[in-house]
């Protein structure tokens, strides 16, 4: 493979008050590691004068003095000027030991040897890491094409499916029921949209980093980022938009399936598939409370993700019922243009400090990214290494530890309870009440924990917000009654109450061997071989599907990139060796979800205290979230091991 210039950095020519300009904006950790492809030189991360101090997650500059960064970007100045001058020619690449010293100089801490592999493959400095690649020129390129798949869904991980499918020669197919690209970044168009993982981590790892305008895009951006995606692999052609899929029957005898999708015009149509993928995502399906009187507002009620924005809110008592993480960014979003706010939050929500959450990528950043020699790979990594989900203690439960009183479930966690309290404190300590009311009382990272540059406090503070804890008796043409007997007036409602994130491939009806239909298979509790695959399928694979949902780090996009590998080398396996059939034996199906069950039972997210969680179903079970380290889960997605398959 040949390095793009984009990935290890495009020459440039600017003068010099440009580049001092440019480097005084830049991350200098990410800066240093740079100078040593730069100049071929070690030096650069180990003088301690110039040195990061630690690091956290979304924290930039590794807490180095004024001073020290100072020192770094003048002497660092000179060579890059040099190294312009020479014709951005690099010198011979680090090797291995010095690319892993380079880690722990940026980590602030030693990149252990078996987290390695992945951080090496995720940096990929010599652009040999191809997630999802197969090369199967060998076969007959007739025989390729005619294997048709189904990809259900044109989000992040349906896209990805149909850039590799399209590279490896594969027929496909992509049916959206959107009317373009993105998924979850399509629909989700309330005010304050945005993402809560760092940008240039949230991308696919072979695509460019430099053109985020924020440090954590809003949704515009996003959705332009995948249909910009969609066009540069000339995904178009193989896409049917505004057309949904209703059900899915598979033949025992061929092992095919037969789609059925509904058309724009609501006519019917059925496709034939030899495998199936499904890249259907779990927040896209509205789930509204049950409150009596629902039906009885008189004015405009929707959904965050069904936003009308020809609704003016401007002056109008707006009622925003759910306060969790898009309630979150809603809130401050149009807090100072509403005549009053009233917020109705069931449970309070842990949260820790992001000062960059709504802060712009400065031009030097993007101009770093763009021209010096790797710094986007480095910094990716400085995104990726504080919140990579690698360390999985700080959410175990400690059986020794006493939780009696149901605020934490170690002295690991309790600090880090502490942590986000003090935090909360410091910026609305003066008000008791308030504090009160916002303080969770259930242990830290329980539920989904949020991230607050301080928007979201200050807008509680404002004198025309109210925060309302109570909960809801019922709805009535102009107003929202609680329980305890208070009229909270309201011209608009929103609910911001969440998805059916339990009810995976709902409502399509899809019907395996002997037609036994897929939502009976699961039930209550949903599970799959590594995510991806379940006995009685064949030939079927999740991409985002059950337990591969992150509480702990990391991204979608990288999960997606671990699935897609897998889920191509068994698409190869099948082509190969003319299987008709694949699935997991029922054995190893079994035997994974019952590791996976164990491990979750001992998260925190599976604590008593938690009593309501989209994570958990009607039984307070957990199955849609994974318990694993990254590394260890794409260790076990980088190649299948089929002795766990069923091939006929």
């Amino acid at each position: 493979m040949t390095t793009s210039p984009l990935h290890v950095g495009v020459a440039f020519n600017d003068d010099d008050a440009t580049v001092e300009a440019m480097l005084a904006e830049v991350s200098v950790p990410t800066l240093l590691c740079s100078m040593v492809h730069i100049t071929g030189d070690p030096a650069w991360i180990r003088d301690p004068d110039i040195a990061p101090v630690g690091l956290f997650l979304n924290e930039y500059q590794g807490f180095m003095s004024e001073d020290a960064k100072a020192q770094a970007r003048s002497v660092a100045l000179e060579h890059v000027l040099a190294f312009r001058d020479g014709g951005c020619v690099l010198p011979e690449p680090p090797g291995p030991d010095l690319v892993h010293e380079m880690m722990n100089f940026l980590a602030c801490a030693a990149v252990p040897n078996d987290v390695l592999p992945m951080m090496l493959a995720e940096l990929n400095l010599d652009g040999g890491y191809e997630p999802g690649v197969i090369h199967i020129a060998d076969l007959p390129a007739e025989t390729v094409e005619s294997f048709q798949v189904v990809v259900i869904g044109c989000g992040q991980s349906g896209l990805l499916a149909g850039i590799r499918l399209r590279q490896a020669g594969i027929g496909f197919t992509i049916v959206e029921k959107n009317s373009g690209p993105g998924g979850t970044w399509w629909e989700n168009r309330y005010p304050g949209a945005r993402v809560d993982v760092g940008s240039h981590f949230y991308c696919y790892s072979f695509e460019s980093a430099d053109h985020w305008s924020e440090y954590f895009s809003r949704q515009p951006e996003l959705a332009q980022y995948f249909t910009d995606v969609m066009n540069r692999h000339g995904l178009g052609p193989h896409i049917r938009f505004d057309t949904e899929v209703v059900g899915a029957v598979l033949n025992d005898l061929t092992g095919e399936w037969t789609v059925k999708v509904r058309n724009p015009d609501g006519t019917f149509e059925e496709l034939t598939a030899r495998a199936v993928i499904s890249a259907v995502g779990s927040l896209n399906r509205p789930l509204l409370p049950d409150i009596d009187g629902i039906n009885d507002f008189a004015g405009p009620s929707f959904h965050s993700i069904r936003w009308d924005h020809s609704v003016d809110y401007t002056n109008k008592k707006v009622a925003l019922i759910g306060a969790g993480a898009t309630g979150f960014q809603i809130a401050p979003t149009i807090a100072d243009d509403v005549e009053q706010l009233t917020i109705f939050q069931r449970t309070a929500q842990w949260m820790f400090p992001n000062p960059n959450y709504h802060e712009p990528v400065p031009e030097g950043m993007k101009w770093a990214i763009r021209h010096l020699p790797y710094f986007g790979r480095w910094f990716r990594f400085l995104i990726l290494w504080p919140g990579a989900g690698v360390d999985l203690t700080g959410p175990r439960i400690d059986p020794d530890w006493d939780d009696s009183d149901g605020i934490a479930v170690s002295e690991r966690n309790l600090a880090t309870r502490n942590f986000f309290l003090g935090f909360m404190t410091e910026q609305i300590g003066d008000d008791e009440d308030l504090l009160a009311k916002v303080t969770p009382d259930y242990p830290a990272t329980g539920k989904r924990t949020l991230q607050d540059n301080g928007s979201w406090l200050r807008c509680l503070k404002k004198p025309n917000v109210e925060l309302v804890r109570g909960g809801i008796d019922r709805i009535e043409a102009g107003a929202i009654r609680t329980i305890d007997g208070c009229t909270h007036e309201a011209d608009i409602i929103v609910y911001a109450t969440g998805f059916k994130h339990n009810d995976y491939l709902w409502p399509m009806e899809i019907r395996g061997r002997d037609h036994q239909l897929l939502n009976e298979f699961w039930g209550d509790k949903p599970g799959a071989l590594y995510g991806m695959t379940m006995p009685g399928f064949p030939n079927l694979f999740c991409m985002y599907g059950p337990g591969t949902n992150l509480a702990s780090g990391g991204s979608l996009i990288f999960h997606s990139e671990c699935q897609i590998t897998y889920i191509m080398q068994c698409l190869e396996k099948m082509l190969r060796d003319g299987i008709v059939t694949m699935e997991p034996t029922r054995e190893a199906y079994n035997e994974y979800n019952l590791r996976l069950r164990t491990e979750i039972s001992q998260m925190v997210w599976s604590h008593r205290s938690i009593t309501h969680s989209h994570y958990k179903n009607t039984e307070g079970e957990i199955h849609t979230l994974s318990p694993w380290p990254l590394h260890l889960y794409r260790e076990w997605t980088l190649t299948p091991d089929f002795d766990q398959y069923d091939l006929r």
